[in-house]
């Protein structure tokens, strides 16, 4: 519920939203789209950059959602596969772009000289990765990023091969062969001069182990709202916060898609946002089979968990039929919500029913929310119980 400061200082959205109310079917509908387009077309570039055979393309395929053998991925090899700074666009969010650097240092690509080549500008923030320790041409790129103000973090990659090989030894123990590879790292970067710098310890092909997670809330934390908003729903739902700051951004769109129920069917705009959670939350069945297949496990137990269909279309009205019906029994709420649309100055018949709509994808969103819950948790519990 927003409170009547917040109602001031959103009064221009407000009244985009009531001229739109009150345009032709046409005309309106398409308005509340431009103000719910201007929402998730926010521009994210991310840049991937570090020493050639590090793992740069393999992690541009991670934050992407993409195994290396999918055809939209970044093609990834043994030898430098990158001659230029390419960009992949997210599968679901195509606003979203991961751009895979050239290898710094090599012949073509000398540290010197690195950032002018790559138009370092247009990025919003860098990651240096490396297999190994990072070494003199990292620290070098660092120290031009940090100077032209920009944010940068390292990040140590195939951290599974490390954990493999060390596995063989006499006396192996996980936590303690992490913590000495991280600390090998950031002494590493102090010796250069680098001092006070978070390294992540990540294995691309295991989002749910090590440091991806952290890696991911750190990012989101130091991005500007609108940004972090493009970088959260593009994240894979590979931990418990990330899931629930999800929903509050969706929480955020529901007025606008109320706004459309005085103009279109609700029906129709439950249908269209159905599917926009379902890809958010990795719900959708392709997300869902891509899950499984990482982590070797039939999508049937994964599907076993869920309540909400996926493509039963049946079912699908069926469920909305249901949260059509109740809305009318949350007099409370309804009565704060209208004073909400009251506010803007829409009242009557059509703030009833943009409150109708209100609550019904309140409703749905909470279904998927418990859905994206249940799968997270059975993944979990899969991955950790692996030898």
């Amino acid at each position: 519920m927003d409170t009547p400061s917040e109602l001031v200082e959103n009064k221009e959205l407000y009244d985009e939203i009531k001229e739109a109310i009150n345009k032709s079917h046409e005309e309106g509908a398409a308005k509340i789209m431009e103000l719910l387009d201007q929402q998730k077309n926010t521009p994210l570039n991310i840049a991937i950059t570090g020493e050639c055979g590090s793992g740069k393309s393999t992690l541009v395929n991670a934050l992407r959602g993409l195994s290396n053998d999918d055809e939209r991925s970044a093609p990834t090899g043994p030898v430098e596969t990158t001659k230029k700074a390419t960009p992949y666009a997210h599968p679901k969010y195509p606003n979203v772009k991961i751009w895979d650097l050239p290898g710094i240092g090599t012949t073509k690509f000398p540290a010197a000289k690195y950032l002018e080549h790559v138009e370092f500008k247009k990025f919003d923030f860098f990651i240096i990765i490396s297999d190994t320790r990072f070494r003199e041409n990292d620290v070098k790129l660092a120290h031009e990023i940090q100077r032209m103000k920009k944010k940068f973090y390292f990040v140590r990659s195939k951290i599974d091969n490390d954990l493999r090989a060390e596995q063989k030894k006499k006396g192996f123990n996980k936590e303690e062969t992490l913590s000495k590879i991280r600390n090998n790292c950031t002494e590493g970067l102090e010796n250069e001069g680098l001092e006070s710098h978070q390294v992540f310890l990540v294995s691309s092909s295991e989002p749910y182990e090590y440091d991806f997670s952290r890696l991911g809330e750190t990012l989101e934390k130091q991005l500007p709202a609108h940004k972090r908003h493009a970088l959260l729903l593009a994240m894979p739902t590979i931990n418990l916060e990330i899931i629930g700051k999800k929903k509050e951004i969706f929480q955020g769109k529901i007025k606008y898609h109320a706004a459309r129920a005085v103009i279109c069917s609700s029906f129709t705009i439950l249908k269209d946002v159905a599917r926009e959670y379902q890809a958010g939350f990795g719900l959708d069945c392709e997300s869902l089979q891509k899950l499984a297949d990482s982590i070797e496990l039939p999508l049937s137990d994964l599907e076993a968990v869920m309540k909400f269909p996926l493509a039963d279309n049946e079912r699908l009205t069926a469920v909305f039929t249901d949260i059509l019906s109740l809305w009318a029994a949350s007099v409370a709420v309804k009565t704060q919500k209208l004073d909400f649309f009251s506010a803007i100055g829409i009242v009557g018949s059509k703030a009833l029913s943009c409150w109708s709509t209100y609550y019904s994808i309140n409703r749905l969103l909470d279904m998927f929310v418990d859905d994206a819950l249940s799968v997270f948790t059975k993944v979990l519990d899969h991955v950790t119980a692996k030898p």
